[in-house]
């Protein structure tokens, strides 16, 4: 381990300083010559995970603290549905919903202490971030780099108006540089998202040391999964992309080697929106990111429901490799984010993502732009609930909506990987437009925050949200059950026709088969079974309907948006 330490710290700060720096380190988090990790390619992951993305505050009950009210929803209405938790944020904030943190090492005091985050822990895995790229203006590290003097004054990236930064990619319209008036002058700081949430310079190793205390911090209160928030920003120099830079990739490498040597079933998982060969790259070599979120699936699948044609989405999954066992992919299709566009960015046409920002303007939505390198700025995300997006297609909205939304998370649900779903979708929860009234930040409009009572009736009524969350725990109940929905089970991508989404899953001592197929459309689709191949000496029948396959030499009928998950 040690010598792994000292290869990947004199990679990012030079042999000479490595020797003093791996013995920081090895010090910080008591590492002995008897220390070891996991055995390699260790999967810490069954078809039993199945994780929900979730603010602190998602639902409240004055004058209960808001963890604990989560934790009771959790525990009275998912126990035995969802395996772990994303508790989004929840340390003191200024701006963007928790992501431009002031304090790393306390819990909003408005959400509870670290009592509740450790309650959370001990009944569900607890997945949190560490917002690594930047932080607070407000905080204190900023307060001193302006004063020039304590914690912080030099853990900020600072550059030049004439350096050359026409290359950075941004996912954002605001000025990349800030003017900061400080102790030795106006120095110009770097902000990739806004001007409140300020860069962090990991060429200074002290600023790496301080995350490494703050992950620790972390493990020690029970949280197992850490996502590093933005991280394909990390790492910047002047005259590149400042994307992705092998640096970046080192960093990744070093915490996955301290994390999972203090803890062998920590979990590190990179959120990159990014184009999605990008995105794939933070595997590495299965030594860096265990899980990568696959952000490609969110916009690609709500093209295929709003144009009725799976073809992208199928063109895409034959594409995608098989995640080497200790690593996979996250399945998502909603989250506190929108929708982002850019990994979409070479698998839909340009004329295909300019029909999905028509229909979703025409849904309600709102759309977040990011800045071209030639002035121009170009859709980023796509802000709406998912079932507001998926109440219609390009032809405008109709009464399929239920049955569409549910087919979206039953192709997540059945493909490789971790699903996680974001507790809004559990419930069918619709756009926010008062929220977004009050904030004047198109993200609001997807982070409601449900009243107990209010949630409480809506779930137990004949509605829109009892049936969602109703039909979802039954589907999520019933993958965790299924072997061959293992997230590094074999996955085949079958070709019915573009109507019909359809993959096989076995499970790894080949004894369960799903052949998963999905009706994307408003029309039936008749489907022979001698397209299946089924093994004729095996019996089949419907996991979701319970309906026998014995005629493996007939047909069965889709009815609009029907899914069938047909098992041995």
């Amino acid at each position: 381990m040690q010598a792994t330490l000292l290869s990947q710290l004199g990679f990012l700060y030079g042999e000479d300083r490595a020797d003093s720096l791996c013995k920081e380190v090895v010090e910080l988090f008591s590492f002995n010559e008897s220390t070891e990790g996991p055995p390699p390619f260790s999967n810490h992951w069954d078809q039993n995970d199945v994780w929900v993305i979730t603010y602190g505050d998602s639902i409240q009950r004055e004058p209960d603290p808001p963890l604990q009210v989560l934790k009771q929803f959790l525990d009275s209405h998912l126990q035995g549905v969802v395996s772990g938790v994303h508790v989004l944020p929840f340390f003191p904030y200024s701006s963007d919903d928790g992501f431009s943190v002031i304090n790393y090492a306390e819990v909003n005091s408005s959400l509870g202490d670290w009592q509740d985050i450790e309650a959370l822990a001990r009944n569900y895995s607890l997945m949190a971030d560490c917002v690594i790229n930047h932080c607070s203006s407000r905080s204190l590290w900023f307060d001193n780099f302006k004063k020039g003097e304590g914690i912080g004054s030099d853990y900020f990236f600072v550059a030049s108006p004439d350096d050359d930064l026409s290359q950075v990619v941004r996912p954002r319209t605001s000025p990349l540089l800030r003017e900061t008036e400080t102790a030795d002058g106006i120095k110009h700081v770097w902000c990739t998202f806004s001007h409140d949430q300020v860069d962090l310079d990991f060429r200074n190793p002290k600023v790496l040391m301080e995350f490494l205390s703050i992950i620790k911090l972390y493990m020690g209160r029970g949280v197992r999964i850490f996502r590093l928030d933005a991280i394909a920003f990390l790492w910047k120099v002047a005259g590149t992309n400042s994307l992705n830079l092998p640096q970046t990739h080192e960093v990744v490498c070093l915490i996955r080697t301290v994390t999972e040597h203090y803890r062998n079933d920590t979990v590190i998982i990179t959120e990159t929106n990014i184009p999605n060969r990008e995105n794939l790259s933070y595997f590495g070599n299965a030594n860096e990111a265990h899980v990568v979120y696959n952000f490609s699936l969110p916009p690609l699948l709500l093209h295929t429901l709003l144009s009725e044609n799976c073809s992208y989405l199928k063109n895409w999954l034959m594409s995608m490799p098989p995640a080497q066992y200790g690593t996979t992919y996250l399945n998502f299709i909603a989250s506190h984010d929108g929708i982002g566009l850019r990994p979409a960015e070479g698998l839909l046409s340009d004329e295909e993502l300019s029909q999905v920002v028509k229909t979703i303007e025409g849904f309600g939505g709102k759309i977040s732009w990011r800045a071209l390198e030639n002035g121009e700025n170009r859709p980023y995300e796509l802000n709406i609930s998912l079932f507001d997006a998926l109440k219609g297609t390009h032809d405008g909205e109709d009464d399929f909506a239920v049955e569409r939304f549910v087919c979206a998370h039953s192709i997540m649900l059945a493909l490789e990987g971790i699903p996680a779903f974001y507790i809004h979708s559990l419930f069918g929860t619709r756009n926010d437009y008062r929220r977004l009234e009050n904030t004047s930040h198109n993200r609001s409009i997807n982070r409601h925050q449900w009243q107990w009572h209010e949630l409480e009736s809506a779930l137990t009524e004949e509605g829109i949200h009892k049936a969602v969350f109703e039909r979802l725990q039954f589907l999520i109940k019933l993958r965790r059950t299924q072997r061959a929905f293992h997230p590094n089970a074999t996955q085949y991508t079958l070709h019915i026709n573009d109507q019909v989404f359809a993959f096989w899953r076995q499970s790894a001592d080949r004894r369960q088969s799903i052949f998963a197929l999905h009706n994307i459309s408003r029309q039936p689709q008749h489907i022979s079974l001698t397209q299946l191949n089924l093994i004729a000496t095996n019996d089949w029948f419907d996991l979701i309907s319970g309906e026998d396959m014995s005629d493996l030499k007939g047909s069965i009928e889709l009815a609009p948006y029907q899914c069938c998950w047909i098992s041995n």
